[in-house]
């Protein structure tokens, strides 16, 4: 008996889901795709609201900044679950790695005492900050409208409670093993003077009804924060002996150059949409011009606090990191006038 093998090509009946072909032709659509476009639940709710008795559970009004097709926007990481958690996983290993070696070496113990103050002080702190980010991103996961953008704002919850997490096991090292380093953080992020404008102006985005309102809020404290703490420090660290202080900072630089991508493609998204562009610029010049200001001054705050540590020039380099995000700003095409 013999048998012949032969290949048979069985061509699939359909590519994708229908209304992947009816937006974007019948080709094979990407995992991206299949996972992330047109899945916004927009009928059949049950109920409204009580809390909200004029909007649909899943509304675009709960924002003035719309796009006419939220589809408009992608994420350019293209991100859903499993790329995301592997992309995630890489960095939570290589921090691990890197506090192992500062631990082996006791590179934290032979840290300068005023990098020591400046870490305790102000760096620790800011795992309030982050669980304050986590809590205003989940908010505009729930309330945002299109799952390309909401899906975004989730991921970044997620990312703010990591990077939390980060900054606790830095406090815990830094501490020799213990928490008290993480009690008196606690206890700096609700009394300690040089924090309570970024305290005040974090907890007043907390309770902004408007999503997109909060996380450009947020972000303009973003942007001063990492600039100043993880890029402008960083330097400084390396050339006061501090050299621990780099290696921590530089895994959180990276993670916010990977979420500049989504969140100013989103800006572009909203200030180029045809029917509402001119609205959205409006708003986001209206927020900027109220909010910047503020966060300058809370960041401000830190800064003198870092200087009176260390004469690092903590104020200098804001002024520098501050002139860069107008420059940003402007780059979007958004005329700032800071109020």
């Amino acid at each position: 008996m013999q048998y012949e093998l032969k290949t048979q090509v069985i061509e699939p009946r359909r590519k994708t889901f229908t209304h992947l072909i009816e937006r974007f032709g019948d080709r094979p659509a990407s995992r991206y795709e299949e996972g992330s476009i047109g899945i916004q639940a927009t009928e059949n709710f049950h109920y409204r609201p009580t809390w909200a008795p004029d909007k649909e559970l899943y509304d675009p009004d709960y924002s003035e900044f719309k796009l006419t097709d939220p589809y408009s926007f992608t994420d350019p990481r293209q991100f859903y679950y499993t790329p995301y958690v592997t992309t995630r996983t890489g960095l939570h290993e290589a921090f691990g790695k890197t506090l192992d070696y500062l631990q082996t070496r006791d590179l934290f113990a032979k840290l300068p005492q005023s990098w020591r103050s400046i870490m305790a002080d102000t760096f620790v702190p800011m795992r309030h900050y982050e669980s304050a980010g986590q809590l205003i991103f989940s908010g505009a996961c729930r309330f945002g409208y299109g799952t390309t953008i909401t899906q975004c704002c989730g991921y970044a919850a997620f990312d703010r409670i990591g990077i939390a997490q980060l900054i606790s096991r830095v406090g815990i090292a830094l501490g020799g093993g213990g928490a008290e380093l993480l009690d008196s953080a606690k206890s700096a992020w609700v009394e300690d003077a040089h924090l309570q404008g970024l305290r005040r102006y974090v907890e007043e985005a907390m309770v902004e009804p408007d999503w997109a309102d909060t996380v450009i809020a947020y972000d303009l404290s973003d942007n001063l924060i990492y600039g100043l703490l993880y890029r402008e420090l960083d330097e400084a660290a390396l050339l006061g002996g501090a050299g621990a202080y780099s290696l921590v900072a530089q895994h959180l630089s990276t993670w916010f150059t990977d979420q500049r991508r989504w969140l100013d493609a989103l800006y572009r998204a909203w200030l180029a949409d045809e029917q509402y562009g001119a609205a959205n610029k409006a708003a986001f010049e209206r927020i900027v011009a109220a909010k910047l200001p503020q966060a300058l001054a809370a960041v401000t705050a830190m800064a003198e606090h870092i200087d009176s540590f260390e004469a690092v020039g903590a104020v200098e380099a804001l002024g520098r990191v501050h002139t860069a995000l107008i420059e940003q700003l402007a780059g979007l095409g958004l005329d700032i006038k800071e109020s």
